[in-house]
Order: C-alpha cells, then sequence, then structure tokens
C-alpha cells in the first residue's frame, strides 16, 4: 500500500516512518512533505492509497488541504491534541491516532484501510472525544473560556468574546466590551472548539466572531478589509487571506 506522510516534525516523521516499516511491511512510502501548500502540490500530481497527517503544519492546519483539492484517498490523522476530532470526522478521516503514536492503534488503523473500513460508526471512531447530544450532531462546542488576570481565574463566555488574535505566539481574546485576556490556546486550536456559524478564522492571527465585523471593503490589492468593533489594539488593519476569502464570503452570508 502506498503511504504519503504529511508531518512538519522531523523526530515526528523520522518515528512514523520506522513505526510503518517494523509494523506494515507492506507499505511503501512514497513520498513525505511538511506544508500545506507542499501536500497540495505532490496530491495534484501523484496518487496514494493512505496520507498520515499532522494537523499544525509549518503554514497552517491540514484541514486546508481539504479545502484545495479533492482527497480520494483513506486519512489517518496524527497529532498531539484530541481537540481536532470533530474536524477529523467533519472530513470523513478513517481513524485519528494521538502522539506518541501507539504501535497496536497504528496497526488497527491501517487494517481498517486495507479492509476498507472506513464507514465505520462515528462512535466507533471518534467516541471517545466527544458526546452525543440526543437529536442533533454529536459536536459540543465551547461556551465558556477559562482566562488569567494576575493571579486569579476569570470565566469568560464566549458569546461575549468579539474576537482573538495572535501576536509573537502568544494567543488573545477581545470582548466586546473591550476587554484583552491572554488565552492558553492557539487559533488553530480554538478554530476546532468554537461554533463555526459563529466563529471564522480570517486569517493565520485572527479569528473573528461574525456580530464582531462591522464593513467588509474591498481593498486596492484586491483583498477583502474588516472593520471590526471594538478596534482591533494592534495597530495594523485586519484582511481576509486570499485562500479564504470564498468560505469567509460563504460564512459571512449564511
Amino acid at each position: 500500500m502506498k503511504v504519503f506522510i504529511i508531518e512538519d516534525e522531523f523526530a515526528a516523521q523520522a518515528n512514523l516512518r520506522q513505526l510503518l516499516t517494523t509494523n506494515c511491511p507492506d507499505v511503501e512510502i512514497v513520498g513525505v512533505v511538511d506544508a500545506v501548500s507542499a501536500a497540495v502540490d505532490w496530491l495534484r500530481q501523484n496518487e496514494t492509497d493512505i496520507i498520515f497527517m499532522d494537523v499544525e503544519l509549518s503554514d497552517g492546519t491540514c484541514f486546508e488541504i481539504f479545502k484545495r483539492i479533492d482527497i480520494t484517498a483513506k486519512v489517518i490523522i496524527t497529532t498531539a491534541y484530541d481537540t481536532y476530532a470533530i474536524q477529523a470526522f467533519q472530513q470523513h478521516c478513517v481513524d485519528y491516532l494521538l502522539k506518541p503514536i501507539d504501535p497496536e492503534l497504528l496497526v488497527k488503523a491501517m487494517n481498517h484501510c486495507r479492509e476498507n473500513q472506513e464507514q465505520r460508526s462515528n462512535k466507533e471512531i471518534f467516541g471517545h472525544f466527544y458526546s452525543e447530544r440526543e437529536g442533533n450532531s454529536p459536536v459540543a462546542y465551547k461556551q465558556r473560556l477559562m482566562v488569567r488576570l494576575g493571579d486569579k481565574l476569570i470565566i469568560v463566555k464566549v458569546q461575549d468574546i468579539a474576537y482573538f488574535y495572535s501576536k509573537e505566539k502568544t494567543s488573545y481574546l477581545i470582548t466586546f466590551e473591550g476587554k484583552n485576556y491572554i488565552v492558553d490556546y492557539s487559533l488553530d486550536m480554538l478554530e476546532t472548539m468554537l461554533d463555526p456559524s459563529d466563529f471564522f478564522r480570517v486569517n493565520r492571527g485572527c479569528l473573528m466572531n461574525v456580530n464582531s465585523i462591522q464593513v467588509v471593503s474591498r481593498h486596492l490589492s484586491g483583498r477583502l478589509r474588516l472593520q471590526v468593533a471594538p478596534p482591533f489594539p494592534i495597530d495594523e488593519e485586519i484582511f481576509v487571506s486570499r485562500v479564504r476569502t470564498n468560505d469567509f464570503l460563504v460564512w459571512i452570508n449564511q
């Protein structure tokens, strides 16, 4: 079976190679890349049976790949975080392996691919990552976040958050009242934890609540520029990433 690896950490690449070589002798590793753009380019020109995807890559999350190209190969997610299970479920991934990867679970995931069992029930694959709510999608989004203010812990309701932004590897939230708090989660993690009908990742550094967006205008560069309330605390304009523009327009108009 042909295997393609998308992983941005060299040590993790080497570990996965070794695990596959040792435990799955019928596997041929046909390619390894470390970024979304490189993965899209490779998949447009090559074929594979199985793709191992790390979530957080050097230029974004692996879920960007699904937005840019149709994937017919079976996908196994590998990550250190369980918070991406919902998105993996939405993309019909065959399995979800937490790092460090357990060799036994790796073999089981490969067997699922060989036996063409990607249609297993969602509960069987992801049941230990989320709880089902009767009559609804098995998605339980965050309703509140705990943040630190000095030596205190403060609860902030998600509905009171205007947007999140990232600066120098630190994430912040801004409430509609203009209060600014440091958040312990990365924007990649927050994107999976919040209701996508309310929050949208407009670019790598900003995750916006739809109610915070006051004006959308077309810049001379052709990009979409956002005017938000409360005002952005950093002295710079907010633009929608070019690769996210179409998805943003669909989201803002729903």
